[in-house]
């Protein structure tokens, strides 16, 4: 699985994705270590997939091999929205323009698992791009060594 990660504007530096690609086109959306809610002992409280009024990514209903009833995300679509104890709230974005195959429901139940595994199991969503826009999305992200060389260059910076 190749793992590429998806960085936020250089201004804000601390909301970056992480999206491991498998070899047959699927994507996963992780958090960075970097991601605020992965540092500094902060206790998630709730993460709510109820996107507005009208879109609950708990509604995708995704059957056979076509994928029906899947939603369709944009990069900059919202899987969920993370809030913290200390009334901190982080919207998780998918990042990868595709069906959305799988929610998030394993960490619903237990939302410590996001801070506990986040490379693994504390997974927001799994996606499946088109399949003729599924390099030009892989190509747009960075390498685990160009990821940690701009964040070098991010921590140079502040300093």
């Amino acid at each position: 699985m190749a793992t590429k990660h998806k960085t936020a504007e250089p201004v804000v530096p601390l909301f970056d994705h992480c999206i491991p690609q498998h070899s047959n086109r699927i994507c996963v959306t992780t958090l960075t270590e970097s991601h605020p809610v992965l540092q500094s002992g902060k206790t998630i409280k709730s993460i709510p997939c109820q996107i507005s009024t009208n879109c609950s990514r708990l509604q995708n209903k995704v059957s056979g091999k076509c994928k029906r009833g899947a939603q369709f995300l944009t990069e900059l679509a919202p899987l969920c929205k993370i809030y913290c104890s200390d009334g901190e709230a982080y919207t998780v974005s998918s990042c990868v323009r595709g069906c959305s195959m799988e929610v998030i429901e394993h960490i619903l139940h237990k939302p410590s698992i996001l801070q506990e595994k986040p490379s693994t199991e504390g997974y927001t969503a799994v996606e499946l791009p088109k399949f003729e826009e599924s390099k030009n999305i892989t190509e747009g992200l960075l390498t685990q060594k160009q990821y940690e060389e701009v964040m070098v260059k991010m921590t140079n910076c502040r300093t």
